[in-house]
């Protein structure tokens, strides 16, 4: 009879709820992306969090010892101890005399673990609230990382948003972007915005994800407007012979609210690369320069050869002859007289983003001041 009682002891009280939590824990899986393994650990953590704080005798069971079982079968809890003579307990913690154990165990030896069963049912209201803070953290800490994870994913990319807010010190702009459980703020700083640009609130605006950093409380997303790539990504969007790869977008250079020049090249023959982005009666181009508030864009055939990307680069201006210098990566172009103010530009700007597009250093002179030589000179 001893025999039988010691061995119906030694099993933990099971509380038969593994079924719903499962249940539970699946849907909500399914509605916010929370790994059922996670959660179940975050379970786990609670209880045991639970059991060392329902009293005081029980805080000094190291976490270790504390054995949650939890499935679909039910939930179940133990407390590992070792079983010691009784002259030779020292910490009541960790040991349990050898006679007390055999109650749980009548096999156990001295030296041998014991599993204590832990009625659960039986935790102090101050225990059960503990428990549900650390399964809501634990719900929080999951949400945030999934967001985390998706906008890691969205770093470079183009995305929707609707301004919330702007600060009136720092013009800086606060952006909703992503939908329901994704949704996250982004900061558009001042600095990323484009010169002479307004928005309100409850604007739609279009933003180039630069970076995602890992917050505690959540992702914190910082966009763009001024980027190279969100004219890159417009383009991708409007220009389907760039979406399906007839037409390569090889380099863009920008200076935000005034002006860009985008170099592109026809990945297959037959194809006109300029044509395909400017788009039927000028539609696809049209579109881009309308979401960047008017911002011109030029669209140039990209070249393996320097001279004639530099050409390129440097229209609208008409352009005699290119000739690289030697043991330099720079060049020298001759244009006509009428043209060399187009070809520099605006306060330099048009000689400035052809530089920036090819990577070459360019010094324009007009026809009348170049050497005869160098009116020949180029290939």
């Amino acid at each position: 009879m001893a025999r039988k009682t010691a061995k119906k002891q030694a099993e933990a009280p099971q509380v038969d709820i593994g079924a719903e939590i499962f249940a539970s824990l699946r849907e909500l899986e399914k509605l916010k992306g929370i790994p059922v393994d996670y959660m179940v650990e975050r379970l786990k953590q609670a209880l045991t969090n639970a059991y060392r704080k329902d009293r005081e005798d029980r805080r000094d069971v190291p976490a270790d010892n504390v054995v949650v079982d939890l499935s679909e079968k039910g939930l179940s809890m133990h407390i590992v101890k070792t079983a010691v003579e009784a002259d030779a307990l020292e910490d009541t913690a960790l040991e349990i005399p050898i006679d007390a154990a055999r109650n749980y165990n009548p096999d156990v030896q001295v030296g041998d673990p014991v599993n204590i069963p832990v009625d659960i049912q039986k935790f102090g209201r101050i225990a059960a609230q503990t428990a549900k803070q650390v399964v809501i953290q634990g719900i929080r800490e999951a949400e945030r990382g999934v967001v985390y994870e998706s906008y890691s994913n969205k770093a470079q990319e183009l995305m929707t948003g609707t301004v919330l807010r702007i600060d009136p010190n720092t013009g800086d702009m606060f952006v909703r972007i992503g939908q329901g459980n994704e949704a996250s703020d982004a900061v558009l700083r001042a600095s990323e915005q484009i010169p002479g640009e307004t928005h309100h609130e409850g604007d739609l605006i279009r933003v180039y994800v630069l970076e995602v950093h890992k917050m505690g409380r959540g992702p914190l997303v910082h966009v763009s407007r001024t980027h190279p790539n969100l004219v890159r990504r417009l383009f991708e969007l409007e220009t389907p012979e760039i979406a399906d790869g007839q037409v390569e977008i090889r380099n863009i250079a920008r200076e935000a609210g005034s002006r860009s020049k985008m170099a592109v090249r026809a990945a297959m023959e037959g194809v006109d690369p300029v044509g395909a982005c400017v788009g039927p009666h000028g539609g696809r181009v049209g579109a881009v320069v309308q979401e960047l508030g008017g911002e011109k864009i030029d669209i140039v055939v990209w070249s393996e050869d320097p001279c004639e990307y530099v050409r390129a680069a440097l229209s609208p201006a008409d352009v005699v002859s290119v000739s690289l210098i030697p043991g330099q990566k720079a060049c020298r172009v001759i244009v006509p007289d009428d043209q060399l103010s187009l070809a520099i530009g605006k306060e330099g700007q048009n000689a400035r983003l052809a530089a920036r597009l090819t990577g070459y250093k360019i010094d324009i002179k007009p026809a009348s001041q170049a050497e005869p030589a160098e009116e020949t000179g180029e290939m």
